[in-house]
């Protein structure tokens, strides 16, 4: 029998064990869903069976299903590894990569990347920026960073080059039995007569009040606080109501310290990016790192996609 396996087929079958379903397969390779099923539509028809039952939510795979997914956890970590090493030995080998963030919220999926590319490229300094960075695109103007994590991608700025991240859910978060627990979703009125605990950062950078409560003219009562096990410490305690991103808080959800609302009838949308200097933009050591945070975070990350 000869073979139709090509690596996008492997590809494939790792998206959809990733993501569980077919759309959001799609999504990640960049393909139409009806090009993504037809895709598997000719494997299956190459073996002679179903790889994934249809209707199973996440995917469950078949025991041939399963066999290609083996081959394909073999087989790309080696390819990706063999083509690490080539572009290291035509484009150069070390480099720097320090990484300014303007979000509170960026660490917990930003250092499992970091863990994985320091195995990757052992010769690319990786190091983090200290501190919270209110103008984390000047500081790779200045030469003090190559990558910075934004909410915004930066408008007119030259020099630079920005890789879109992925993008979540910001929800609000209520102590247990508040009144407006009751209502479908919360209007930007609802803030109203509420005090906001936000991070003690700029407005520019809170989702909520740059789509939200700054368009509808509303400024709530505000209260910060640096963590974000602080922040849902003070909304538990009745002492007001935050927004925050879904995955950062999910853990806190699930045991029920605090409640959430969806922000507007169809949800708050945010996005994150990495933007570099133009100049860095062909180094393949960068160009991986992007590659794994947006893989990392959507494996791990609950309720994002990518942008």
């Amino acid at each position: 029998m000869q073979s139709l396996l090509e690596l996008r087929h492997l590809k494939t079958l790792i998206a959809l064990r990733d993501t569980g379903n077919l759309s959001r397969a799609a999504q990640n390779l960049k393909l139409t869903q009806s090009a993504l099923s037809h895709q598997i539509k000719a494997l299956e028809e190459q073996y002679g069976g179903e790889l994934f039952a249809r209707k199973s939510n996440p995917l469950v795979f078949s025991a041939a299903g399963q066999r290609l997914l083996k081959l394909a956890a073999e087989v790309l970590p080696r390819i990706e590894e063999a083509e690490r090493d080539l572009s290291r030995l035509v484009s150069g080998r070390a480099g720097d990569l320090r990484i300014a963030v303007e979000c509170h919220t960026c660490f917990d999926w930003l250092m499992p990347a970091m863990d994985e590319f320091r195995s990757a490229w052992p010769e690319v300094e990786l190091d983090i920026v200290s501190g919270f960075q209110a103008d984390p695109v000047g500081l790779l103007q200045q030469g003090r960073a190559e990558v910075a994590i934004v909410s915004e991608p930066p408008e007119d700025e030259a020099g630079v080059t920005t890789w879109p991240l992925f993008a979540f859910e910001m929800v609000a978060l209520l102590p247990k039995g508040h009144p407006l627990s009751a209502k479908p979703w919360l209007a930007a009125e609802d803030f109203a007569d509420q005090t906001l605990i936000t991070y003690p950062v700029p407005d520019e950078m809170l989702d909520l009040v740059r789509q939200v409560l700054r368009p509808a003219g509303i400024a709530p009562r505000r209260r910060t606080s640096e963590l974000t096990v602080a922040m849902l410490q003070l909304v538990a305690s009745g002492r007001g109501i935050a927004a925050l991103p879904l995955w950062a808080v999910k853990n806190y959800l699930d045991r029920g310290y605090v409640a959430r609302q969806r922000i507007g009838e169809s949800g708050l949308t945010a996005r994150l990016y990495a933007v570099s200097p133009a100049a860095l933009k062909d180094r393949a050591y960068l160009a991986d790192f992007v590659r794994l945070m947006r893989q990392n975070s959507l494996r791990d990350l609950p309720g994002i996609s990518l942008i």
